[in-house]
């Protein structure tokens, strides 16, 4: 979406009316406090300068009366941020790994998970759901979110037969005028990369969203990363966080820092 002059042009003028979005006041406020609050993770807190929650958040027209349901939240990276803007006036949707799941890496994020929600007090009523393809897919009641989140997991649905199940839980879970937000490691060439390197195309994502029922909105480049070369033997999780390959060369990707990712924006007709 980004290689050609047309393209170029579209974006703009896709990106020109989102550009004009301003997180109302008490919104910011209820984020600001959350991604400041004394008991967040110190690491969590060092990965704002990658993941830009403010930015995204006031892009895809997040408000703190929301409910909203957030996609394999794994560890909660983002569930400390929206929680907590959201426990006094809103909801908050886990819709996690399954109690038995298939990778024993994803038992131990809910175990985590569940035990860091737990403290009502910061993070409030937190609703635990359990999304796994292709069978458990009701995310949330129908037609009750105003917005659906998924950091970093379309990548993983898209080696899955079953990938269209998940667009269609997501748009079954959000009211009519809702909105959907995927952020995931862009790949820019119009060809699809190894699905074992983590990144995936823009195109791919919006063609599996419009198939579900969804219209795209626009595209932020609000975490683009020009140093990210996409070239990496153990792909994407090469790059911090991961940091696959322990110290070799662990200098070169710390400079690179997290992946170029791309934010795209849909709505529920």
């Amino acid at each position: 979406m980004r290689t050609t002059l047309l393209s170029l042009i579209i974006g703009a003028t896709l990106l020109a009316p989102a550009a004009q979005a301003k997180l109302d006041d008490a919104t910011a406020q209820a984020i600001q406090a959350a991604m400041q609050h004394e008991k967040r993770d110190a690491n969590n807190k060092a990965r704002d300068i990658y993941r830009k929650p403010m930015e995204v958040l006031d892009f895809l027209g997040f408000k703190q009366d929301m409910t909203v349901v957030e996609m394999w939240p794994a560890g909660g990276w983002y569930t400390e941020v929206l929680a907590p803007a959201l426990k006094d006036h809103g909801q908050y949707y886990a819709a996690h790994y399954s109690l038995n799941p298939s990778r024993s890496y994803q038992r131990r994020y809910l175990g985590q998970f569940l035990q860091m929600v737990s403290d009502t007090k910061r993070f409030g009523d937190v609703k635990v759901t359990t999304f796994e393809l292709p069978d458990a897919l009701e995310v949330a009641p129908p037609g009750s979110a105003d917005m659906v989140l998924t950091f970093r997991n379309v990548h993983n649905w898209m080696g899955s037969s079953h990938n269209d199940l998940a667009f269609k839980a997501m748009f079954a879970a959000l009211k009519p005028g809702g909105t959907l937000g995927v952020v995931d490691h862009q790949w820019d060439n119009p060809a699809e990369p190894n699905p074992g390197n983590g990144y995936i195309t823009t195109q791919s994502v919006i063609d599996a969203a419009t198939a579900a029922g969804f219209e795209f909105v626009a595209e932020s480049q609000v975490l683009d990363n020009p140093k990210d070369t996409k070239d990496y033997a153990k792909g994407v999780w090469t790059l911090p966080p991961s940091l696959t390959l322990g110290d070799k060369d662990k200098d070169k990707y710390l400079a690179i820092g997290e992946s170029d990712r791309f934010v795209l924006k849909f709505k529920k007709p």
